[in-house]
C-alpha cells in the first residue's frame, strides 16, 4: 500500500509540474498572441486613417477640378459677351487691343464659333484643314460635340460656340482619374490584407473590392457581406468624379481574426499530447507490470512442479498402508487443488482456452471446497438457479477469481460472518452478486482495489484483485465492480457475463 501511494503521489506531482510548465508556456504564447495582434490592429487602425485622409484629398481635388471645369466655363461666357459688344461697335484700335486681350483670355480653351447651319465663323486654338468651312462630328472636331454649345445672337444673325477642353484641363482630369484609381486599388489590395469592398452610397452596386471572395459580393451574399463589416467597423463614406458618393466597407484582417483563436487551438493541442503522454505512460506501466506478473506466475508453477511430482509418489507410498486410506483421499484432494493452482498460474501471459460451462456447476465447486476449508464460523448463502445457466469460461480462471473474493471476503469479516453469491439473468446478460458482512470499503477506494500493488493487509500483496479484473474483463470480458458498501456492513462485489 505505501510503494502504491508513493507512486500516486510521484505521479500526480509530475501531473502538476507538466501543467504547470504547459501553463507558463501557454501564458507566455497568449501574451505574444496578443501583443501580435494589438500590432495587426494597429496597423488596421492607421491603414483606415490613411484612407480617410486620402478620401478627404480625392475630394478636394474634385472640388478643385470644378472650380477649373466653372472658371473655363465662365471664362468662355465672357468672352460671348465681349464679342458680342465689340460687334456693335465700329473698328478702331483699342478696340483691337481688347478683343487680343479677350482672346488671350481664352488662349487654352479650344474654341469654334459656326453659324446657325454650323459653318465655321471663327477659330481659336484649333488646327481647321484647309478647305474646311463646316464643323461636323468627323474625327476633326473630336471633343467639341461633348458639351453642350453656348449659343448667342446678335441683330438678326445667330451663332453657337463650341469648344473642348484645354490642355491644361485634359492633364488635369487624366492626374485626377489616375489617383482615383490609383486609391481605390491601393483601399482593396491594401498590403494589411483587410477585408474591403466599395460600393455606391445606396449600398447596391460594388465599385471594388478586395481580400474577399466573388461569393461573398455577389447579389444574393452582399448584403449579409455589409453587415457583417459595418458591426465590424464603422464605414468611410469617400467622393469619387462626378460627385458621386461611395461607401468603404472594411473588417478584420484574416490573420487577426485567426489570432483570436489560437490560444484554444494550442490549449487543444497540450491537453491531446497530455492525455497521450498519460496514456502512454499507463501504458507501458501496465506492460511492465504484466511482464513481472507473467514471469512470477510461470516460475511459480515451475517451481510448484517439482515437489507436486514428490507428493504424488508419497501418496501412493502412503496408501499402500490401509490404514491410510481415508488420510490419502483428504490429500490427494489437497495435491489434486495445488494441480490446479500450478495450471492457474501457468495460464498466466497465455490466451487462456474459453469453453461453454454451465456457471452454477463452477460456483458450486468452488465454493464447495472453500466451505470445507474455511472457518465453521464462516457461512456460505448460496442462490443459483435449479437449471443450468451457461456462458464461456476458462473454469480454472474463474474458480480462481471466486476463490480470491471470497478469501478477501473472509478476511474482512475476521473470520466471522456470512457470504452471500446469488446468481441471476436478465436478457443475454449474467450477473453475478459476491456480499459479506465484514468491515466495507470507503467510497474513494472502490476503484483503487483493483489496482495492483494496493492492499489494507500488512503482509499482502495487493496482486489478488488486480489479477481476477484482469481475469474477468479482459480474458472473459466480462466487468467486475464494487456494486456497494458501507463501512461496518458489508461489500458487493458485481460480476457480469454473458450467456452462451
Amino acid at each position: 500500500m505505501k510503494i502504491s501511494l508513493k507512486q500516486s503521489r510521484v505521479k500526480w506531482v509530475l501531473l502538476a509540474a507538466g501543467f504547470v510548465v504547459i501553463m507558463l508556456f501557454l501564458i507566455q504564447l497568449n501574451s505574444m498572441i496578443t501583443t501580435l495582434k494589438k500590432e495587426e490592429e494597429r496597423k488596421v487602425k492607421l491603414w483606415a486613417q490613411t484612407v480617410v485622409s486620402k478620401a478627404e484629398l480625392v475630394a478636394k481635388t474634385e472640388e478643385f477640378f470644378g472650380k477649373v471645369t466653372a472658371e473655363e466655363k465662365l471664362r468662355l461666357e465672357q468672352f460671348i459677351v465681349a464679342q458680342k459688344k465689340l460687334m456693335a461697335q465700329p473698328l478702331s484700335q483699342d478696340i483691337n487691343n481688347l478683343y487680343d486681350q479677350y482672346l488671350k483670355e481664352i488662349k487654352n480653351i479650344p474654341v469654334i464659333i459656326t453659324d446657325e447651319q454650323n459653318h465655321i465663323t471663327l477659330s481659336q486654338n484649333v488646327k481647321i484643314p484647309e478647305q474646311t468651312d463646316i464643323l461636323d462630328s468627323s474625327s476633326t472636331f473630336a471633343g467639341f460635340f461633348n458639351n453642350q454649345p453656348l449659343e448667342y445672337g446678335f441683330e438678326d444673325m445667330r451663332f453657337k460656340l463650341y469648344y473642348k477642353e484645354s490642355e491644361m484641363y485634359s492633364n488635369l482630369r487624366n492626374v485626377l482619374n489616375d489617383f482615383i484609381e490609383s486609391f481605390l486599388t491601393e483601399v482593396t489590395q491594401n498590403s494589411v490584407f483587410v477585408p474591403v469592398i466599395i460600393t455606391d452610397s445606396a449600398h447596391c452596386k460594388v465599385i471594388g473590392y478586395g481580400n474577399v471572395s466573388k461569393d461573398q459580393v455577389s447579389k444574393s451574399n452582399l448584403q449579409k457581406t455589409i453587415e457583417q463589416m459595418k458591426e465590424a467597423n464603422t464605414p468611410i463614406p469617400i467622393l469619387l468624379p462626378g460627385n458621386q458618393n461611395a461607401t468603404i466597407f472594411y473588417e478584420k484582417s484574416s490573420f487577426v481574426r485567426a489570432m483570436q483563436y489560437y490560444p484554444i487551438l494550442y490549449i487543444g493541442i497540450t491537453v491531446l499530447f497530455v492525455f497521450i503522454g498519460l496514456w502512454l505512460f499507463r501504458t507501458m506501466k501496465r506492460s511492465e507490470q504484466d511482464t513481472i506478473w507473467i514471469s512470477m506466475s510461470k516460475e511459480t508453477a515451475h517451481q510448484l512442479g517439482t515437489p507436486i511430482s514428490s507428493l504424488n509418489a508419497w501418496i501412493a507410498y502412503l496408501a499402500e498402508d490401509e490404514r491410510n486410506k481415508e488420510i490419502c483421499k483428504e490429500l490427494e484432494k489437497d495435491v489434486n487443488r495445488l494441480t490446479i493452482i500450478t495450471q492457474r498460474f501457468s495460464k498466466i501471459g497465455s490466451t487462456p482456452v474459453l469453453e461453454r460451462q454451465n456457471l452454477v456447476s463452477v460456483i458450486e465447486d468452488a465454493t464447495s471446497y472453500l466451505a470445507k476449508r474455511s472457518s465453521k464460523k464462516v457461512m456460505f448463502d448460496i442462490r443459483l438457479p435449479q437449471t443450468p445457466v451457461y456462458a464461456c469460461l476458462n473454469k480454472y480462471l474463474f474458480e480462481w477469481t471466486l476463490e480470491n473474493i471470497c478469501k478477501n471476503a473472509i478476511d474482512a469479516m475476521a473470520g466471522v460472518g456470512t457470504i452471500t453469491l446469488k446468481l441471476d439473468c436478465e436478457g443475454k446478460n449474467l450477473y453475478l452478486d459476491i456480499t459479506d458482512s465484514g468491515k466495507g470499503i470507503a467510497k474513494r477506494d472502490f476503484k483503487k482495489i483493483f489496482q495492483p500493488g494496493y492492499t489494507t493487509k500488512k503482509r499482502g500483496w495487493g496482486l489478488g484483485l488486480s489479477l481476477a479484473k484482469r481475469i474477468i474483463e479482459e480474458y472473459h470480458s466480462g466487468r467486475i465492480f464494487v456494486k456497494q458498501s458501507q463501512l461496518n456492513s458489508g461489500t458487493t462485489f458485481r460480476i457480469t457475463l454473458r450467456k452462451a
